[in-house]
């Protein structure tokens, strides 16, 4: 069989409780724009929401009344979403642990994962939420994707147990290295 090459992520669908109940989440807390609504066309009784995640893709949301929001951690067992992960500027991240801690949300604090900075909190129906940072910005016409491909090489040949910002630095330098051109030998 020829693969079906996926280009992105079209957009994540969630089970939510009440229409509010998920504006007041991911418009109110996480700051996705509410774009879109509509019946779910194949459960009548659902409701359809759509957010902006910031990157023009969407984050859509089943909602229906009767349903009420449930905070207990959803279950890490096999086919289970285990969280999902934003990305949000350095500025932001910056301000992630206090904003939380105002509005009252639990959270990891930082976690330092060796090539991003992470925060992890729940959402009113106990899916983990990680915001997350990069420590990079890769070379112009590449992708943060191309360079952790180029680390984890580093990381292996170096045998390191995990990418950190040597790997990331050397990674950067090869792949700027493959994608201009010099006059100088």
């Amino acid at each position: 069989m020829k693969k079906l090459q996926a280009q992105g992520v079209h957009h994540i669908t969630l089970i939510g409780a009440d229409r509010q109940t998920s504006i007041d989440f991911w418009e109110g807390v996480l700051g996705m724009p509410f774009i879109f609504e509509q019946p779910n066309l194949d459960v009548p009784d659902d409701n359809h929401l759509y957010f902006d995640p910031g990157d023009g893709r969407l984050i859509t949301i089943f909602t229906r009344e009767s349903r009420t929001a449930d905070p207990t951690p959803t279950p890490e067992v096999i086919g289970n979403v285990h969280h999902v992960a934003f990305n949000v500027s350095r500025v932001t991240y910056n301000q992630v642990a206090k904003r939380l801690d105002e509005a009252g949300i639990s959270h990891s604090g930082e976690k330092d994962r060796g090539f991003m900075d992470s925060i992890y909190f729940r959402d009113p129906l106990g899916l983990l939420i990680e915001l997350a940072t990069y420590k990079f910005e890769p070379p112009i016409h590449s992708s943060h994707a191309e360079v952790l491909l180029e680390a984890h090489k580093l990381r292996i040949d170096r045998k390191d147990y995990a990418i950190g910002d040597e790997h990331l630095a050397d990674a950067i330098e090869l792949i700027a290295k493959r994608n201009q051109t010099t006059l100088s030998t």
